[in-house]
This record gives C-alpha cells, sequence and structure tokens, in this order.
C-alpha cells in the first residue's frame, strides 16, 4: 500500500482520506483466513476493500492459475482497485466521461449480470485485440481498472529503472533495440508513444532475464492499438489532474517519507 500512495502523489493524483472528505478513499483490510467471514475485494464509493489472505503466496498463486491470471500479487489488487476510484471521482463526475463512455463501453451494462456471465463462460473469443487481460473484457467498470492498474505498473516500473541508472545502449544489445532506451524519472511530459516505446524495450529485457532465471515472463502482456488508446486515455487523464493539482499537496493522510519503503 505505501509503494501506492507514493506513486499515486508522484504522479499527482488526489488522494483525500475519507476522515477529510466524505467519499474519500479509505482501505479496509479484512481477512477470510479463518473462514468466519467472507471478503470480497473490490471498490465501492471510496472504499477499497483487500482480503489479507491474498498475502499467503500458496493461495494466492493457487487462485492465480485456476482463474488463468497471467499476473496477480498484492500491489496489482491495490492498483486496480484504486483505478476504480479515480474513475469514479475523476472521469465519471467530469468532462471526461463521454470519452471514457465510447472508449471503455456502456457501463449502465448490469455488473451482476457481467460477473455471471464472466466465470461462466470467460473472456469472448479473439479478446487479446482489444483488452489488456482477460478480465478487462467482463465490464466497462474492469476494462478501465484494469487499463488504470497497467498504467500503474508501467511507469512505476519505468521510474524506477530511471532511478537505478539502467540505460539499454543499443550498441550493446545488439538486435533488441534500435537506439539507446533512457528511462525517465517522470512520464508526465511524455507522450503515451514514448512512454509505450521505453516500455516496450525495457520489458523485453526483463522477459529475457526472468527466462534465464527458468520463469516465466515478467509481464505477459500485449499492447495492441485499441489497448493502447486505452493507456493514452488514463494518461491523458492523469497528466490533466496533475495540471490542476499543480503545487497543491495530494497527499495529506501520512507524510511522505513515513511511506517509502
Amino acid at each position: 500500500m505505501r509503494r501506492l500512495l507514493v506513486q499515486l502523489a508522484e504522479l499527482g493524483l488526489p488522494v483525500d482520506p475519507v476522515h477529510e472528505r466524505e467519499g474519500g478513499l479509505a482501505f479496509d483490510l479484512l481477512s477470510s483466513h479463518s473462514g468466519q467471514q467472507r471478503v470480497t475485494i473490490g471498490h465501492a464509493n471510496g472504499v477499497i476493500t483487500i482480503d489479507l489472505i491474498e498475502t499467503l503466496d500458496d493461495y494466492r498463486e493457487a487462485l492465480r492459475i485456476r482463474l488463468r491470471e497471467p499476473y496477480r500479487t498484492m500491489l496489482g489488487h491495490f492498483r486496480h482497485e484504486v483505478g476504480h476510484y479515480y474513475q469514479w471521482i475523476l472521469v465519471e463526475q467530469t468532462d471526461w466521461f463521454t470519452e471514457c463512455h465510447e472508449l471503455f463501453g456502456d457501463e449502465r451494462t448490469s455488473y451482476s449480470d457481467a460477473i455471471d456471465r464472466h466465470y461462466r463462460e470467460g473472456a469472448p473469443e479473439g479478446w487479446e485485440a482489444s483488452h489488456i487481460s482477460e478480465y478487462a473484457t467482463m465490464h466497462p467498470w474492469e476494462d478501465f481498472a484494469e487499463s488504470f492498474a497497467h498504467y500503474l505498473h508501467i511507469t512505476d516500473s519505468l521510474t524506477t529503472a530511471a532511478a537505478g541508472g539502467l540505460v539499454l545502449q543499443a550498441s550493446r544489445v545488439d538486435g533488441l533495440v534500435d537506439a539507446d532506451i533512457v528511462p525517465r524519472a517522470s512520464y508526465r511530459d511524455a507522450t503515451t508513444s514514448e512512454m509505450l516505446a521505453d516500455w516496450r524495450w525495457l520489458s523485453l529485457l526483463l522477459n529475457r532475464v526472468n527466462r534465464a532465471l527458468g520463469r516465466g515472463d515478467m509481464y505477459p502482456f500485449t499492447h495492441t492499438d485499441p489497448v493502447r488508446t486505452k493507456l493514452d486515455f488514463v494518461h491523458r487523464v492523469v497528466k490533466d489532474v496533475a495540471s490542476r493539482n499543480s503545487g497543491q499537496t495530494v497527499l495529506s493522510c501520512v507524510p511522505l517519507d513515513h511511506l517509502r519503503d
């Protein structure tokens, strides 16, 4: 959670805690480990509920395999659910709503019916052409949340590489990159194309490193044109909010120094 909150602040996104504003952000950390209560991971009116049983690697991995998910982590859950929160406050209640509706689909579609259909039938054939993941096909809300989560995955990985001084030199990695790739400390002023170009080459390298260790790809996802368009929408929303919040305190719940790893 600390990494999530620091990243949101660095991106310039507002983090208004629920005790300061009705409908503000809150985290309800529960556990179904004892079997005495059922916990559903999700978001509702600013409250993000997380099931702490998923901190257990064997439980989470078994669920990941059963649900045919290439990626499932606690940080991933936080990033996905906070995507629902930001769609609610930054898109659905603003001028971004019409474009979001046209791009991601009709959010008025029955969510309960969508859940039943998804877990009964799975993702539709050919889903890879227009969605970042199978889960994104379930409902327009999930498509946005998955796109938002991947935006956070990508930007945090790139800026972490930049902080470590990682540079991909074309002359030293023959056949991998066409020109030097220098990840940026911030992609606020970059275009989506520039961000995804850097990520393409960095993720290819990291996938190779994972394979060298006998593991699967670190980032086993494909960015088709429709997916890139959705990521571009998220990027533009984030940049717009950051520009309007420039110079303002966006994280008031806990000092940043106390949140950093």
